[in-house]
């Protein structure tokens, strides 16, 4: 499939240079070094990226480089211990070519698509948890009143090592009335598992209202797994309403046998952290819940946000609760932030987390405050958040050779500190994070301080230094929490754009 994708790519890019005039060139290349202080791992790591895009009136061609030598991950499962030759890597990807014009687009190679909310069919990277869930394949779009999609692609990043998961799918929305959309998707995929593919089927309509200041929508979808009698089915929606002073809104979500096999949807969380159901449970499975959320502009520049939600499974073994309150206040270049937040799960069912353990109940609550003020000619920008965490878990134990539960529980706090700087040209950030098992532990606890400075070397050439410690821990993207690798040491980026 790529040999095909990249002969019509060169098809097309002739064909357009040879009926354009004015082409415009954009390039980027990233290149990172990293020196990692690590007794049980690799030290030394190198990647580099080079992209471009080449644009000709109605058609743009791209492509990008990679070299990983080796590429760092920041999945705590994925660092090495040694160097080994499969874990050097080089390649020409994201190759892609679009022709857009008027009201018609065409487009084949690495892409990125949402339908609808992304409920149903959501392909994306995320840079953050170094994922990459971009499709390879071909796009056709119409946007004149109708607004239609088609897709047919193919995937590389599943469990099938050198056989590809395939998505493919329609998506339509029309203004039937001024302020009704209504919205319909059919969507399949075929993820390789195990020895064989196992195809899901998809069918979802969604509708969407907009009157004044009130907003309004509502998605529903229906799973049909091929050979498999556990079908799905998902439902979200959400309002809102402004007035002058005030705006509010809620959302409601249901979840049930509606996690893929591969990992292409972003399912709402519909709360304000986007924390899932539970750590050990990729959400979309079987949950849920609803959020409320309100916004009052207050006098004297201030503005108040309230947040909360609750989620639950259908058996009400797990249960969790989040919430946000926070004050805003912009007076010129005075403006800053104070916030609380508190998050509680419980979990009452023998579901597995990432560290082996299983989680009874937990509690984090964090103050935080950001602000912004000019000091001797600066604007700094101080942040900090200081987070208190309580568990009760149960820990597999033996004894005389017989296995046994042990409830046990535990608290901690991590503190976190942080000031932004912009010295001329240079822009400083330091930070600090700490973890403390009580306040009588001050000087046993554990530090994780470091510096990261941005400074433009040449036109259109950033460098960027990084040296400190960084602490690592549990992420939640997209409805699947993962742990972070903790890191120490030194980051070199180099990055250039033209």
């Amino acid at each position: 499939m790529r040999r095909l994708v990249f002969a019509l790519l060169l098809v097309a890019l002739c064909a357009g240079l040879a009926a354009q005039k004015s082409p415009i060139v954009n390039g980027l290349n990233e290149a990172r070094f990293i020196w990692r202080a690590a007794e049980d791992s690799l030290n030394t790591y190198f990647e580099d990226s080079f992209s471009f895009s080449l644009a000709y009136n109605y058609f743009t061609f791209g492509l990008k480089f990679n070299a990983g030598l080796p590429r760092y991950s920041t999945d705590q499962n994925q660092l090495l211990d040694e160097l080994r030759p499969d874990a050097l890597s080089w390649d020409w990807e994201d190759l892609y070519a679009s022709y857009a014009r008027d009201v018609w687009l065409i487009h084949a190679g690495k892409m990125e698509e949402t339908f609808g909310s992304g409920m149903i069919f959501r392909s994306y990277e995320n840079v953050e948890l170094d994922e990459d869930y971009r499709v390879t394949g071909f796009k056709f779009g119409y946007d004149r009143g109708l607004r239609l999609k088609a897709l047919y692609s193919g995937f590389s990043g599943g469990g099938g090592g050198d056989k590809l998961d395939l998505a493919y799918g329609m998506d339509a929305e029309y203004p039937v009335l001024k302020p009704l959309t209504l919205g319909a998707t059919a969507f399949s995929a075929q993820s390789y598992v195990g020895i064989k593919y196992l195809q899901d089927n998809v069918l979802g309509g969604r509708a969407k209202l907009r009157k004044g200041s009130f907003e309004a929508g509502v998605e529903y979808a229906s799973r049909d797994k091929v050979d498999n009698p556990d079908n799905g089915s998902a439902v979200y929606a959400d309002a809102s309403l402004s007035l002058s002073l005030l705006q509010f809104g809620t959302a409601y979500k249901y979840y049930d046998n509606f996690n893929y096999y591969n990992n292409f949807q972003d399912l709402p969380l519909a709360n304000h952290h986007s924390e899932t159901l539970s750590d050990g449970q990729a959400s979309g499975s079987d949950e849920q819940g609803f959020q409320v959320w309100t916004i009052f502009n207050l006098p004297r520049d201030l503005t108040l946000n309230l947040d909360y939600a609750e989620a639950w499974d259908s058996s009400k073994k797990l249960r969790m609760n989040d919430f946000y309150a926070g004050l805003d206040w912009i007076k010129g270049k005075l403006n800053g932030t104070l916030s609380f937040s508190f998050l509680e799960k419980l979990d009452e069912s023998d579901t597995e987390l990432l560290d082996g353990n299983k989680n009874r109940w937990q509690k984090e609550y964090y103050p935080g405050f950001v602000v912004s003020f000019p000091a001797w000619g600066y604007q700094p920008t101080l942040t900090g958040e200081f987070k208190a965490v309580a568990k009760e878990s149960v820990k597999q134990s033996e004894q005389n050779g017989v296995s046994y539960d042990l409830l046990y529980e535990s608290s901690h706090y991590e503190p976190k500190l942080q000031l932004d700087v912009a010295l001329g040209k240079l822009s400083l950030a330091l930070g600090a994070q700490a973890w403390w098992e009580d306040f009588s532990s001050l000087g046993d606890g554990t530090y994780w301080p470091n510096l990261e400075a941005k400074y433009p070397i040449l036109g259109g050439t950033d460098l960027v230094v990084f040296v400190g410690r960084e602490a690592g821990g549990k992420v939640c993207r997209n409805g699947v929490c993962r742990y972070m690798a903790p890191f120490s040491g030194l980051r070199v980026d180099l990055n250039t754009r033209f």
